[in-house]
């Protein structure tokens, strides 16, 4: 998204140089920055899954409010860790922690904290991913009605509980995961029109047109300012 945004030409086919760079900056010089911001998520998950434990027993008191100072002290390195980071490592290169500070920084100068605050793409594509797992449910549904062996030694009674739970999954899953590319780009094109709106006019002048028209109707104030 970012070449497409800057330098057209470069990602204007399938399999463009765009592409290649971008996989080869996802493996290499922003790999790092791509682990820490995971292994963050993931020591937060694990305070609030102990917190959540010791919360329910009276022995842990103590420990308790050495969970609560901590969870307090990641609170404020918490707000760095976020979608739009991955964006700024994406696009510039940037260290995970870097790119959180800018990225905040910019939409706090441009007033774009409520239009961040509103994106309800994740909610679309959340819908999306549910109507997709209900429709692969039905398929399996069809099938286990097909054959009754075939999710036989699962542990239901019923082949076609069992042929829905699995097709539910099975879609809820895989779409989820092909969706959030939509929403990663969704991500990139927000920051990319805070950071650089002439170069979307010069390279693309319909679509930027079409974009600050929308923009305008849905946020008149903050896009004016």
């Amino acid at each position: 998204i970012g070449t497409w945004w800057f330098v057209p030409d470069e990602a204007s086919s399938c399999w463009s140089s765009g592409l290649n760079e971008s996989i080869v900056r996802a493996t290499t010089y922003s790999f790092g920055s791509i682990c820490f911001g995971s292994l963050l998520v993931a020591i937060v998950r694990a305070l609030r899954n102990l917190r959540h434990y010791m919360a329910h027993n009276d022995d842990f008191n103590f420990l308790l409010c050495i969970v609560d100072c901590i969870l307090g002290c990641i609170e404020g390195i918490i707000e760095y860790v976020n979608k739009w980071a991955y964006v700024y490592v994406g696009l510039y290169g940037y260290s995970y922690v870097e790119a959180g500070k800018n990225v905040i920084t910019l939409f706090q100068n441009k007033g774009w904290s409520t239009i961040i605050t509103d994106d309800m793409v994740e909610s679309v594509l959340f819908m999306i991913s549910i109507g997709i797992g209900l429709v692969t449910g039905l398929v399996g549904v069809v099938l286990s009605s097909m054959d009754r062996s075939l999710f036989a030694g699962i542990g239901f009674e019923e082949p076609r509980l069992a042929g829905f739970i699995i097709g539910l999954l099975v879609g809820y899953l895989m779409s989820s995961v092909l969706l959030s590319v939509v929403a990663s780009a969704v991500d990139t094109v927000i920051v990319c029109f805070a950071e650089a709106p002439n170069e979307f006019q010069s390279n693309h002048p319909q679509l930027s047109a079409a974009m600050r028209q929308a923009w305008l109707e849905a946020w008149p104030d903050e896009y004016r300012g």
